[in-house]
């Protein structure tokens, strides 16, 4: 039998549909098309999965009034975390905010301290208000204010809280939606250590590092003491130093303020593993930039997705044509993919955002591109 009689076969198109039923009821997938515009068409299937899609939270508005009444409702008693995740709308009900990664925003009570946990997932904590939030990060005991960023690294030990008599705000970032993908998640809530002998449970992990270790042992870009301790941190997959603070940050981005900067990116700084040269872990990675009084960036679209949090400032950002205006503390999620720009549109005062990247998976599979537009409109590639 010819293509050309099979095509004149009367029962065709029922033929066709009972096939395809059958695939499906047997979970699998028909990948031929047989036109452009059948419903089994294969490429229009295979590209409509769930994506993220650009989308901005607010955290004065509707984040922070949602944490406020939770605690006063949810004890420590009741769970051991108060956090509100970011649900992207366009992969909800998947817990993501982009397709790799997640924001959560934290509200702990005065001198609240949670029991030790590790987890595959790589994450960080960003100090947003309050000068006692704390993390104790394998033994080292770090308490950070505004602008902090503390590394809970892969399957390392650590836990969260307040120290003093204030409420604290911080937001976290963690790859777990990327880790899930790869089936790769794990959590441990049985915190344990040697006592006379003894292995026994306990609440709080004991101190095996000075508070300051961190900075006073890597804190010095290009200087390593030798001396410091040869054995790995944590589970030793990620930067040593447990704790980046603000002031150096800021120092850096206000000395370099009359640089010209990139018209992309502005005033960009990494943070990296000071061991390595790095990023601080292998799959995502973070950045502090700058936009000086009335800079605006230009266009630019990336393979890696993005999460933007403005710490100070305030302005709005174009993403895929639509408008998003934001203030300190909001996230802001581009996905890979959209083309992007970003505006301060105080004349007086500069911006900073926090800003999260999977651009280091990305790199590792060779997947990361970037381009720009030009003011003529042309597009360059630019990695």
């Amino acid at each position: 039998m010819t293509n050309t009689s099979l095509h004149r076969l009367p029962n065709r198109d029922a033929a066709l549909q009972g096939l395809y039923a059958d695939v499906a009821a047997k979970h699998m997938f028909p990948f031929w098309a047989t036109s452009s515009d059948v419903a089994n068409d294969e490429v229009r299937q295979l590209m409509a999965t769930p994506k993220a899609v650009p989308f901005l939270w607010r955290c004065k508005e509707d984040i922070e009034p949602i944490l406020e009444r939770a605690v006063e409702l949810v004890t420590m008693e009741d769970s051991e975390r108060r956090s509100l995740v970011l649900v992207n709308p366009g992969l909800a009900p998947k817990r993501a905010t982009v397709s790799t990664m997640y924001t959560a925003y934290r509200l702990n009570d005065a001198n609240e301290i949670m029991p030790p946990h590790k987890h595959s997932p790589s994450a960080i904590r960003f100090g947003l208000t309050g000068a006692g939030n704390f993390t104790g990060v394998d033994g080292e005991n770090i308490v950070f204010g505004p602008g902090d960023m503390v590394l809970t690294p892969n399957d390392t030990w650590h836990n969260h809280g307040t120290v003093g008599n204030e409420r604290a705000l911080n937001l976290s970032v963690l790859d777990l939606p990327l880790v899930e993908t790869l089936n790769a998640i794990h959590f441990d809530h049985h915190y344990t250590e040697e006592e006379n002998g003894k292995v026994v449970e306990k609440k709080q992990q004991s101190e095996r590092f000075p508070a300051d270790y961190s900075q006073r042992i890597y804190g010095y870009g290009g200087m390593m003491p030798r001396f410091a301790s040869k054995k790995k941190r944590g589970a030793g997959f990620s930067s040593p130093m447990f704790v980046y603070r603000w002031e150096m940050m800021r120092e850096l981005l206000e000395r370099h303020k009359d640089w010209d900067g990139d018209p992309y990116d502005a005033l960009t700084v990494e943070y990296i593993d000071p061991s390595t040269g790095g990023p601080v872990f292998k799959t995502i990675t973070f950045f502090v930039q700058m936009l000086r009084p009335g800079e605006r960036t230009r266009p630019q679209r990336q393979t890696a997705s993005l999460l933007v949090s403005p710490f100070e400032g305030s302005g709005h950002s174009i993403v895929n044509n639509e408008r998003f205006d934001w203030n300190r503390f909001d996230t802001l999620a581009i996905p890979g993919g959209q083309w992007f720009e970003h505006v301060n549109t105080s004349d007086r005062d500069p911006v900073f955002f926090f800003t999260a990247s999977d651009e280091p998976t990305l790199k590792k599979l060779d997947l990361y591109r970037k381009w720009g537009r030009e003011p003529n409109g042309q597009v360059v590639q630019l990695v």
